[in-house]
């Protein structure tokens, strides 16, 4: 089926996402950095807490999470691994949404972030009213978000997704002829839509990461290195998706670093990916894809300036005061959580078979 294509001039009313700097970090010293990782170890010991990074944080706080039974892993991952693990106190490194989805599965905890600031360009560029106003344009349609949305914008769905999970998801639903709301992030949704076919509308959203990757600089990087793979996540502009050899969430992109025989790769997504990618693979090289040419503004360059407001310093300044808490209140939870645990069962029922 055709899908219909909204457009940025259709909702007057979004606010231009207002991208924030890189944070820079004061150095520490090899002594500083130890102390303060035992700091934080034993904190998250006298609090029975657990940390939770993404793959796009800084490579030591990924790090810190394995070496203290925490989990690093992608948004999905996350969310159900924040649901199943008994500890007291959740601190999620990542951004807003992260640390709001495990709260909203686990509204009795304690979810704590590094800085709550952390928003993500996606959240940021679909404000919870003007999408429930759209969405009441087209009762007759099946509404799907990102999980990089706010509680509110989950709670008016019917269906959350990720990266990894969406394509079976829609074709789910488009096989059983339901019209889809989709958002925010447009790219996705219109990969997804050309590979499943579905009646899809499209919110105009995108990341400010994924945006950056340039198709005409990616093929002179190809043509400088014809042995490498090119990897790719679908939140990329369609002309860079379709210089892919491999599509896909940041864990099957790490999986094909993994398995594939190729030496060489060429990565399109937040090269915080490459920490995971090179314990795996170690004698690999790693290319990040190019974010120049015409059109870029290097708003990322291949780094989510939200993802790099985590750091060791300020985790640890979270456990010893106790702030930045995220609250999501019961009712908000008990909606927004509908959704979410419908993906979740659908990826259980998925990976049972």
């Amino acid at each position: 089926m055709a899908s219909k294509t909204t457009d940025q001039t259709l909702f007057p009313h979004i606010p231009t996402v207002q991208v924030p700097p890189h944070p820079v970090w004061p150095p520490l010293s090899d002594t500083e950095r130890e102390n303060l990782k035992d700091r934080i170890k034993q904190m998250l010991k006298e609090q029975n807490g657990v940390l939770v990074a993404h793959y796009y944080t800084d490579a030591l706080l990924q790090d810190l999470a394995d070496e203290t039974g925490g989990c690093v892993a992608d948004s999905l991952e996350m969310a159900r691994f924040g649901s199943e693990h008994d500890a007291d106190t959740l601190v999620v490194a990542g951004v807003r949404f992260m640390g709001e989805t495990a709260k909203i599965l686990n509204n009795e905890k304690r979810v704590v972030m590094p800085d709550p600031a952390a928003t993500c360009s996606l959240d940021e560029g679909c404000p919870p009213d003007i999408f429930s106003s759209f969405c009441d344009q087209y009762p007759d349609h099946t509404v799907v978000v990102y999980a990089n949305t706010s509680a509110e914008v989950k709670a008016r769905s019917d269906w959350v997704v990720t990266s990894g999970i969406a394509l079976p998801i829609i074709n789910h639903l488009a096989e059983k002829g339901e019209k889809i709301i989709w958002a925010p992030d447009k790219h996705l949704g219109r990969y997804v839509q050309k590979l499943t076919g579905a009646e899809m509308i499209f919110w105009p959203g995108s990341c400010v990461v994924h945006e950056e990757f340039r198709s005409v600089a990616l093929e002179r990087l190809r043509r400088l290195h014809p042995q490498a793979a090119v990897l790719v996540h679908p939140e990329s502009r369609e002309e860079v998706i379709d210089q892919a050899d491999v599509v896909g969430s940041t864990t099957a992109l790490i999986e094909a670093v993994a398995t594939m025989p190729n030496k060489e790769f060429i990565v399109a997504t937040d090269a915080g990916i490459f920490n995971r990618m090179r314990q795996l693979a170690p004698g690999k090289k790693l290319l990040e894809a190019p974010t120049v040419g015409e059109g870029a503004t290097c708003h990322s360059c291949a780094n989510c300036p939200w993802m790099e407001m985590n750091s060791l310093q300020n985790l640890a300044e979270v456990l010893e005061k106790g702030t930045n808490e995220i609250k999501v209140s019961p009712e908000l939870a008990a909606k927004a959580q509908i959704p979410i645990k419908r993906m979740l069962d659908f990826a259980k029922a998925m990976n049972d078979k």
